[in-house]
């Protein structure tokens, strides 16, 4: 692990209080927003808008340029709450991209993309399901009309990530744990997450979890129509990895489990590439 990673905060900021006369999403991004503005490092690109309910609609999305390290920029992409009533992980992005901002070195080499809200009707009306009742974390990848889902399909395919992570707040889990695709990162990238963020939440420790087998926290399968990469068309494939925390656990906890998991992925991959090029 490196010494940055080590340096890491310790405290996170408490469970955001409802706002007075904002809408959530927006109570969430307007403070980014605003520093975007002066921002050599973050920009904001918010999705089109869309109208549900006589209200208009957008997807933020942030994209954090860090500090340059020689070589070719790796693109993330970084999701949370398509899942409405999981706001745990929005927070996390959010703070992450705070963190950033006051230590863009921890994102060198990186292009970052984020999208805190992937589901702001549902994140709204802190319900799991969009406005219209769809479960957008199974309706990627098969011919859905759902705004949300084509703009973030559009987005995963044309900016080619070289990796995804996405945040979710668990309520039936005891401890954290991660779905990976490919036995290579559930190694080099799984574990480190895993094990950064185990300095604050334990690990889950289940043999079944979702229905799936796990080890030690790991899981490699998962239910179909998942925000993931496009099937079988992109070379090379992104690594995929889907952090989960125990949702009744306190949300700064979670927010700081995030942030460590996200940053340990960083660096891992970091060195993965490191080691790929040496070879």
């Amino acid at each position: 692990m490196s010494s940055a990673l080590l340096q890491y905060p310790t405290t996170a900021p408490a469970r955001p209080a409802p706002p007075a006369t904002l809408d959530a999403v927006e109570a969430l991004v307007a403070p980014l927003a605003l520093r975007a503005r002066n921002s050599g490092h973050l920009r904001y690109q918010p999705s089109p808008r869309f109208r549900r309910q006589d209200r208009d609609f957008t997807l933020p999305h942030f994209i954090f340029n860090g500090a340059p390290a020689g070589g070719d920029i790796v693109r993330l992409g970084l999701f949370a709450a398509i899942h409405g009533d999981e706001p745990e992980g929005a927070w996390s992005l959010t703070a992450l991209i705070e963190t950033l901002l006051d230590r863009p070195e921890l994102a060198a080499g990186y292009q970052l993309h984020f999208y805190p809200v992937c589901n702001p009707t549902g994140y709204t009306a802190g319900i799991r399901a969009s406005s219209t009742g769809a479960d957008l974390n199974r309706s990627f990848w098969r011919r859905s009309t759902e705004p949300e889902v084509w703009w973030l399909e559009h987005e995963l395919i044309t900016r080619r990530f070289h990796g995804l992570a996405s945040l979710h707040s668990d309520d039936t889990a005891s401890g954290i744990y991660a779905y990976v695709r490919g036995a290579v990162f559930s190694e080099t990238l799984a574990r480190p997450a895993l094990a950064a963020a185990s300095r604050f939440l334990p690990v889950d420790t289940r043999t079944v979890i979702d229905g799936f087998a796990a080890r030690s926290g790991l899981l490699d399968q998962c239910f179909d129509g998942v925000l993931a990469a496009p099937p079988a068309f992109l070379e090379p494939q992104p690594f995929e990895i889907i952090f989960e925390t125990p949702q009744a656990v306190p949300p700064s906890l979670q927010v700081q489990a995030g942030q460590a998991a996200l940053l340990a992925i960083l660096d891992a991959y970091r060195g993965f590439l490191g080691y790929q090029a040496s070879i």
